[in-house]
C-alpha cells in the first residue's frame, strides 16, 4: 500500500488527520458548507492557495482583480443568500486593499470571513517585506479579528469566526495567518462553534417589554413603521408583514430595508431619509407612535435629532443593545431577533386600520408626484432621466430582478424608483456609501442567485473605481447587467455645490473614457444609448441577453435628485425643488 493511499485511508477511518495548516484552512471552509470564495494570491497566502489547488472540484475560487474587488464580491453574494460571504488575500498591500470592503461590511451588518496571510512569526514586528499590522489596521472595522500563528489554533478560530460572523448582529471577521502557521502540521479535527464566552449573541426577549410596547401601540391614532434591513437579516419578512396588516400600520423604508416589503403592498408607503418619499419623511413629525424595526436611527433618516419624532413614543425592536437610545431615545425597547419579537407581540396587538391617517399619506404622494416624479420618470425635456431608465428597467424585468446600485445620484433614484416582488433583492452600499461597490457586488450577487437576472446601476464616477473587475466577468463568464448612466459629473457632489456652494463645480465634471470601446475590449457585449425612442429596446436586449451585457445611457448631465432634505435640517424641512 502506497502512503497516498493510507494517507486516504487514514482520512476515512480516523477523526482526527495529520495535515498542513494550510489544508485545515481549506477543510474549515468546507466544514462550514463553504463552496465559494473570492480572491487574489500572493507570497504570504501561497500555501493555502496551493492547497486550494487540490480541492478546486469542492471549493470554487473567483480571482478578482483587485483584493476590494473580492470583499465586495463576498458582500454581494452574502446579501442575496443569507450566507458568509469569504474573501481572501495575501498579506501587506493585499491585506489593506480588503479594508474598505470590510468597513463596508461592518456598517451594513454583513456576515463575511476575510482570511489574509502574514509574514512568519518570527519576522512579526520586523517590518518585513509586505508585513503589515492587518489586525491592529481592522480592528475599528471589524466585529472580531483575530492572528493565527500556530497550526493547531486554525480549526477552532476559524470555528469562531464564521459563528461570529453570522450570529446575532451579522458582521465581518478577519483571520490573519502567519506563514509558519500554514506550512506547521495539526492533527485535524473541526468542532462547529454554539457559543463564545461573555459574548451573547441575541439578547433575551422580555414578557414585560412585549406588553409595554403592545399597549403603546394599542393606543396609537396616528402610528409609523420604519423598518430597515434587520428584516431581511432577522429572516423576518413573513412575521412583519403580518404584524404591519394586522395592526394596519403605514410603513416606510431605510435603504437597506428596500425589498423586505413587496414595493406594491398597500401599507408600503415609501422611503424615509435624505432622498427619500415626501409623505413618509413629512409626517414623522406628525405621528403619534413611532415603531423602528430592525434599523439604527442613521443620521441621513433622521436629520436634526433635535426635531425627530419629537411628539412621538418611540419603540424599537432591536438586536443590537448597542443601538438602543444611541441617536433615538425609546420608549420601549424590544431587544432580541426580530423574527421571535414580531411573532410574540402579534397575539398582543389590536387588528385595526387607520384610514384618516392613511389618506394623509396619499394627498402628499400626489404632491410628490405632481412635483417630483412625473418629471423624473415621464419628462418632457428632449435629455434622458435616471429615472425613466430605472423605470424602464421595471417594466422589463416586472419587479424580478436583483437589483445592485452604486453611491450617488443613481443610488437614490434607483431606490426610490426600483421595484421588487420579494426580499433579497436591493443590494447597495448603505452605511460607509463605498464608490466603486456595485460592479464587483453584482458578480457575487449573480453567482450567489444564478437564476435570477441581477442588474447593476452605476454611475460614470463609480464605475471607474472598480472597472477593472470587468476582467472577473470576462474570466467567469457571469452574465451580469451593467447599466451605467453616465452623465459626465459626479453627480451627488455636483448636485451639493449647485445647491450650497454658489454652483461653483469644484473637481466634480468628468472626462470620460469611451466605456464601450472597454467592455468590448473584454469581449463583451455593449452599446450605447442616448435618444427616448431607443431605450425600451436596449433594455429588452440587455435582459433577454444569456451573457454579460454593459449598456451605457447618457442622460441629463445636470439634473437633480428630490426630494432632499438639507445636511443637518428636519425632516419636516424636506424640499421638493
Amino acid at each position: 500500500m502506497n502512503t497516498e493511499t493510507q494517507t486516504v485511508k487514514k482520512t476515512e477511518t480516523s477523526k482526527k488527520v495529520n495535515i498542513s495548516g494550510a489544508e485545515a484552512v481549506i477543510r474549515c471552509l468546507l466544514e462550514e458548507g463553504v463552496d465559494l470564495i473570492y480572491g487574489y494570491p500572493g507570497g504570504a497566502i501561497m500555501p493555502v492557495y496551493d492547497e486550494l489547488y487540490k480541492y478546486q472540484d469542492k471549493l470554487h475560487h473567483v480571482l478578482t482583480r483587485h483584493e476590494q474587488g473580492a470583499t465586495h464580491s463576498a458582500q454581494g453574494y452574502a446579501r442575496v443568500t443569507g450566507k458568509v460571504g469569504v474573501a481572501i488575500a495575501t498579506s501587506g498591500p493585499g491585506a489593506t486593499n480588503l479594508v474598505t470592503g470590510i468597513a463596508d461590511a461592518q456598517i451594513d451588518s454583513t456576515p463575511l470571513v476575510c482570511i489574509t496571510g502574514q509574514v512568519t512569526k518570527q519576522l512579526l514586528g520586523s517590518d518585513a517585506f509586505q508585513e503589515t499590522d492587518i489586525i491592529g489596521i481592522s480592528m475599528p472595522v471589524t466585529k472580531w479579528n483575530y492572528q493565527i500563528t500556530k497550526a493547531s489554533e486554525i480549526p477552532e478560530i476559524m470555528a469562531k469566526a464564521f459563528y461570529i460572523a453570522r450570529s446575532g448582529r451579522p458582521g465581518p471577521v478577519l483571520i490573519d495567518i502567519t506563514k509558519n502557521a500554514q506550512f506547521d502540521t495539526l492533527d485535524f479535527d473541526y468542532k462547529k462553534c454554539t457559543k463564545v464566552r461573555s459574548y451573547k449573541a441575541v439578547p433575551e426577549v422580555k414578557e414585560q417589554d412585549l406588553d409595554a410596547a403592545a399597549e403603546i401601540i394599542n393606543n396609537a391614532k396616528k402610528p409609523l413603521v420604519v423598518f430597515g434591513q434587520g428584516v431581511i437579516l432577522g429572516k423576518a419578512e413573513k412575521e412583519f408583514k403580518a404584524f404591519i396588516e394586522k395592526g394596519g400600520f403605514p410603513s416606510a423604508w431605510t435603504i437597506l430595508g428596500l425589498s423586505a416589503l413587496p414595493s406594491d403592498h398597500n401599507l408600503n408607503v415609501g422611503m424615509v431619509g435624505m432622498h427619500g418619499n415626501y409623505a413618509p419623511n413629512k409626517l414623522t413629525n406628525e405621528c403619534d407612535v413611532l415603531i423602528a424595526v430592525g434599523m439604527r436611527f442613521d443620521d441621513r433618516v433622521t436629520g436634526d435629532l433635535n426635531t425627530y419624532a419629537k411628539q412621538a413614543k418611540v419603540i424599537h425592536f432591536e438586536i443590537d443593545p448597542a443601538e438602543v437610545d444611541k441617536n433615538v431615545k425609546t420608549d420601549v425597547a424590544v431587544l432580541g431577533d426580530v423574527k421571535e419579537t414580531l411573532a410574540k407581540i402579534l397575539p398582543k396587538i389590536n387588528k385595526n386600520s387607520f384610514s384618516d391617517w392613511m389618506q394623509k399619506f396619499k394627498e402628499y404622494d400626489a404632491i410628490e408626484f405632481e412635483k417630483v416624479i412625473k418629471k423624473d420618470l415621464y419628462p418632457e425635456k428632449e435629455a434622458l432621466t435616471m429615472g425613466e431608465v430605472i423605470n424602464q428597467i421595471n417594466e422589463t424585468s416586472k419587479g424580478d430582478a436583483i437589483i445592485v446600485s452604486d453611491v450617488g445620484q443613481h443610488q437614490m433614484i434607483t431606490c426610490r424608483y426600483a421595484k421588487f416582488n420579494s426580499s433579497k433583492s436591493n443590494v447597495t452600499s448603505g452605511g460607509l456609501g463605498t464608490m466603486g461597490f456595485a460592479l464587483p457586488a453584482a458578480i457575487g450577487a449573480k453567482m450567489g442567485q444564478p437564476d435570477r437576472e441581477v442588474v447593476a446601476i452605476i454611475g460614470d464616477g463609480s464605475v471607474q473605481m472598480t472597472i477593472q473587475e470587468l476582467g472577473t466577468i470576462f474570466q467567469t463568464k457571469v452574465p451580469v447587467k451593467i447599466v451605467v448612466l453616465n452623465n459626465d459629473f459626479l453627480g451627488m457632489v455636483r448636485q451639493w455645490q449647485q445647491l450650497f456652494f454658489d454652483k461653483r463645480y469644484a473637481s466634480t465634471e468628468m472626462t470620460n473614457p469611451d466605456f464601450i470601446k472597454i467592455a468590448k475590449g473584454y469581449h463583451m457585449q455593449a452599446e450605447r444609448v442616448s435618444k427616448r425612442e431607443d431605450l425600451a429596446n436596449a433594455i429588452q436586449r440587455m435582459m433577454d441577453s444569456k451573457e454579460a451585457y454593459f449598456l451605457e445611457v447618457n442622460v441629463e448631465k445636470e439634473d437633480n435628485v428630490f426630494p432632499m432634505i438639507p445636511s443637518g435640517a428636519s425632516v419636516s424641512d424636506v424640499r421638493l425643488s
